[in-house]
């Protein structure tokens, strides 16, 4: 029995194992450390982005670059650079930066944004029976609500009255008496507060009505009518006669008309509109209305403008409330694609009461997960121990005594009175804005409530890497990362820096890389308030004397300082002004203005330097980073040759489309 059992163990750990193979193979080794597919694939598609075309040269390319970097990650093990407290500690408070908003990211906000996306791609007409209720009405008032409409969906099941019939009886909706309780086409995101109601569309179908639902307003009874593919938007334009006490719709008809044959005729829409459009607001801007969707426009309007099949052409006349319209469409805008919708989606979801909602079902289902208990007796017994005041106030202190009666467990962890009482005391901030007149035993619920939700949270981050291959994936970049800086400063930037024998070797062997181009000598001379000097002037006298007679000549005693002289030199290319001159010494050059006109700029050659050697010091910039290069380049070579790095050909050869 035992040996069978030892035989099932490693049967089970084969079959795993081999299977494991199989879906994620090992691309290469360093020192016998693994690498797989699912790492390559997907630091390589981070790297490249829209250029991660895996190819067999861009794929090579890269596998060399992250062989390169694997070798110098193992050497910074065998350093024991990753023991290192810095090392800890750093790469702890990444992974507290990343967490305190992946989780959330991830299991709440990424989420709502996706199913928000998902709705908006419907409109769905619907119908609504509404029982009014204030948000934080008594139980009992809101208990007698609720039965109103539970009374109104059993006579709806029974069949005895039709939807909209019940709506005109007894919605509070008071535009119900005219239609029945239709509201039309709906489309996500519905307002804050009622997402509830958003809900309750999305998951019906065509026909069903829903049980009661809970918004901010109220209960409501809804009712699909239809679902359609979204609109999206449109961009229109439109000629308008209107209807008023002057003019009925049969004179408008006719004004209309004339203009709709007009433009079969061949005339311009834009001018039409300008010439004869009776809405001011848009006429001077050739009819143009803008972008709109749904329920923008009274119905009439909506439809024809949706209606339009292609950009440029214009609608029949057709009658609405205002008058007599003829539509242009400029653009449809049908819904974007999920990375550009996101971006309009995300703010929206994240001031949306929705994602309040969705965190705490989120913290819910942490709790069930698990095992979470709690004894709320026990922190309402420790609540009747304080004083009001003095708790609500800074100078308080958890008590010293250590109370260790368990007040909730979160995955088979205790957190005690004590605990809790410590948290309360970090909690200075919420105290202190706390009403002072609130029940004890509702302040300290109010904080305990913020720390089991708080310490579910945590939880739930410290096991991210678990659950989260991404963010696995996301630390070995940190971590690695930190790693090959640390190793690559150790032996490559600190001993570029340091190495002054090393560095002065290296340049006397590549001196001949470091050279000046040709470099002129020249005087700058600014006229700081062109206004008050004649810049022919000072040209013409610069031309015939030194810069100190210049100075004196055009610069006042005890006055603004108007002309100013500094000496410069400029490498060829380096400066455009002085580039135009044909170099020669005495060459002025043209003036240069500054932006804003009160200033000018021209130089006088006064030597030219031919091009020559840089020494160290002029040079070092450059030296110290070409050292770094070439020390790189000798360290990886030594890795190479010290450390063992086997591809395996035939998985890399799968990754490869042609």
């Amino acid at each position: 029995m035992k040996n069978k059992f030892i035989y099932t163990l490693l049967s089970l750990f084969c079959a795993s194992y081999l299977f494991a193979q199989k879906t994620d193979p090992v691309l290469f080794t360093v020192e016998n450390n693994p690498v797989h597919v699912s790492e390559f694939k997907y630091i390589y598609s981070k790297t490249n982005g829209d250029k991660a075309d895996f190819s067999k040269k861009s794929l090579e390319e890269y596998l060399d670059l992250y062989t390169k970097f694997k070798l110098k990650v193992q050497k910074g093990k065998d350093l024991k650079l990753d023991t290192l407290d810095s090392y800890k500690k750093e790469l702890e408070g990444y992974r507290q930066q990343l967490a305190g908003s992946y989780l959330i990211d991830k299991e709440v906000t990424d989420k709502l944004v996706e199913e928000a996306y998902q709705r908006t791609k419907k409109d769905v007409s619907i119908s609504h029976i509404f029982f009014s209720c204030e948000k934080d009405a008594p139980s009992r008032d809101t208990l007698a609500v609720y039965s109103r409409a539970m009374d109104a969906k059993r006579r709806l099941d029974s069949g005895t009255i039709s939807f909209e019939d019940l709506a005109k009886e007894v919605s509070d909706d008071k535009s119900a008496k005219e239609n029945g309780g239709l509201l039309g086409y709906l489309t996500a995101m519905l307002p804050n507060g009622f997402y509830s109601l958003e809900n309750g569309i999305y998951a019906l179908g065509k026909g069903q009505v829903s049980a009661p639902i809970r918004t901010d307003l109220g209960y409501h009874l809804i009712k699909i009518n239809d679902i359609r593919d979204a609109r999206g938007e449109v961009e229109i334009a439109h000629i308008l006669v209107r209807k008023n006490e002057l003019q009925s719709y049969e004179l408008g008809k006719l004004k209309i008309d004339s203009l709709y044959g007009l433009l079969q005729n061949g005339s311009n829409f834009e001018e039409l509109a300008k010439m004869f459009s009776e809405d001011k607001a848009t006429s001077s801007k050739g009819g143009y209305v803008g972008v709109f969707g749904i329920n923008r426009y009274e119905k009439p309007f909506e439809d024809a403008a949706f209606a339009l099949t292609k950009d440029g052409e214009y609608s029949k006349p057709f009658k609405s409330t205002a008058g007599w319209h003829i539509l242009k469409r400029i653009s449809k805008k049908d819904i974007p694609n999920f990375d550009i919708a996101k971006r309009r989606l995300k703010p929206l979801v994240l001031k949306d009461g929705r994602h309040e909602l969705s965190k705490k079902a989120l913290i819910a289902k942490i709790k069930k997960e698990n095992n979470f208990e709690v004894y709320p007796n026990v922190v309402s017994d420790f609540a009747k121990t304080l004083n009001s005041e003095e708790f609500l106030s800074h100078k308080w202190k958890s008590p010293e005594a250590r109370n260790n009666k368990v007040a909730f467990k979160l995955a088979d962890k205790s957190y005690t009175v004590a605990d809790v009482a410590d948290y309360m005391e970090k909690s200075g901030r919420r105290r202190l804005s706390m009403n002072k007149e609130i029940p004890m035993e509702e302040a300290t619920n109010s904080l305990f409530n913020e720390m089991i939700d708080e310490t579910c949270v945590k939880y739930e981050e410290g096991m991210l890497e678990k659950r989260y291959p991404e963010f696995k994936s996301l630390m070995r970049e940190y971590e690695e990362g930190i790693l090959l800086f640390e190793a690559t400063k150790n032996i490559v930037w600190d001993k570029a820096s340091a190495d002054t024998v090393g560095l002065q070797q290296y340049y006397d062997a590549h001196k001949n890389a470091y050279k000046w181009d040709d470099r002129a000598v020249v005087k700058q001379y600014t006229i700081k308030d062109a206004s008050k000097v004649r810049v022919k002037e000072v040209q013409d006298f610069v031309k015939k004397n030194d810069s100190e007679k210049v100075l004196e000549r055009f610069n006042e005693k005890d006055k603004e300082t108007l002309l100013a002289v500094q000496d410069k030199t400029f490498e060829k290319g380096r400066n455009k002004v002085v580039d135009a001159t044909t170099w020669k010494e005495g060459e002025m050059s043209q003036i240069e203005t500054d932006p804003r006109g009160r200033s000018v700029v021209f130089y006088v050659v006064e030597k030219i330097l031919p091009s020559s050697l840089k020494s160290l010091n002029e040079a070092r910039g450059y030296v110290v980073a070409d050292y770094q290069d070439f020390l790189e380049k000798k360290w990886v070579e030594e890795l190479q040759s010290k450390y063992k790095v086997k591809v395996n050909k035939d998985v890399l050869e799968s990754l490869i489309k042609k």
